[in-house]
């Protein structure tokens, strides 16, 4: 590079790695975020779990190791972590492999950003995908995926998003018959135009799942001299028979266990296997 360039280059650098606020939001998503997570019976990741056409997970090797499936997942969430905290340059690396690999259970395509900007071909724009983004539409998919990672899939849903749901063109979020939900209904500005919506919405509570499709998106500074706001439809996915109650839920689970662990450790006083301090 040019002394120019390289002047570039090292502030754009500066500008994440001396922000304050930058940083303290990398933090938190490490903190709480994580590659995908198991919620309620639910599977949540951000883009797809990389397939073959005929729907059986990817064999992927790094370092001489195959991975496939969920320990791909968890081999991905390793390697991005320790990038975070260690910053060894091949994770580092390895971080840029995510965000557009084709291979990427974060991507999941090519991405063709560069022939977009220069290229007026649009022969050269098309970003090849991963077969996930057609099979997810296949219930035995569906449940391939919620047995591998241990779900049960008569219960559960899998939620992702990365792909703009095209709802000009008749797509839908909902797949599988309701077993996966495409939340991403292109929520940026130039997303719009493609989609023909302003994306979407899940709330989940007590009572099942909805959908809000979201139709427009008032400008800031209209919004406040004109009290609008998002304009949104409601769909609902899924009504539960009876409402979930705390002890249905993960957190549940784990409060159960805790009672569990405190009746054995009564037992034990109660029974003389543990003596009280005097």
């Amino acid at each position: 590079m040019t002394d120019a360039e390289q002047e570039i280059i090292s502030g754009l650098k500066s500008n994440f790695t001396e922000s304050a606020t930058f940083q303290a939001h990398v933090d938190y998503l490490y903190k709480k975020g994580g590659v995908y997570i198991c919620h309620n019976g639910n599977l949540l990741f951000h883009a797809n779990v990389p397939l073959e056409e005929d729907g059986s997970f990817k064999k992927i090797s790094f370092d001489g190791t195959t991975y496939s499936g969920k320990n791909y997942f968890d081999y991905v969430d390793k390697r991005a972590r320790r990038a975070y905290y260690e910053r060894r340059q091949e994770d580092l690396d390895f971080m840029y492999f995510l965000w557009c690999g084709l291979l990427s259970p974060i991507a999941g395509r090519e991405f063709k950003t560069f022939e977009r900007a220069f290229i007026e071909d649009k022969a050269t724009w098309k970003e090849p995908a991963d077969s996930y983004y057609t099979l997810i539409d296949d219930e035995i998919i569906c449940d391939k995926i919620f047995s591998e990672f241990g779900l049960d899939s008569k219960c559960g849903h899998i939620v992702n998003g990365h792909v703009p749901v095209r709802v000009r063109k008749g797509e839908t979020p909902i797949k599988a018959g309701g077993k996966a939900l495409v939340i991403d209904g292109g929520f940026s500005t130039p997303y719009h135009e493609k989609t023909g919506i302003s994306g979407y919405t899940l709330v989940s509570n007590s009572r099942g799942l909805r959908l809000l499709r979201h139709q427009k998106i008032a400008d800031v500074k209209l919004a406040l001299a004109e009290n609008k706001d998002i304009e949104s439809t409601t769909e609902t996915i899924e009504i539960l028979s009876r409402r979930m109650t705390i002890g249905d839920t993960d957190h549940g689970q784990g409060i159960r266990q805790e009672i569990i662990g405190l009746n054995k450790l009564l037992q034990a006083y109660q029974d003389g296997t543990i003596q009280p301090k005097s």
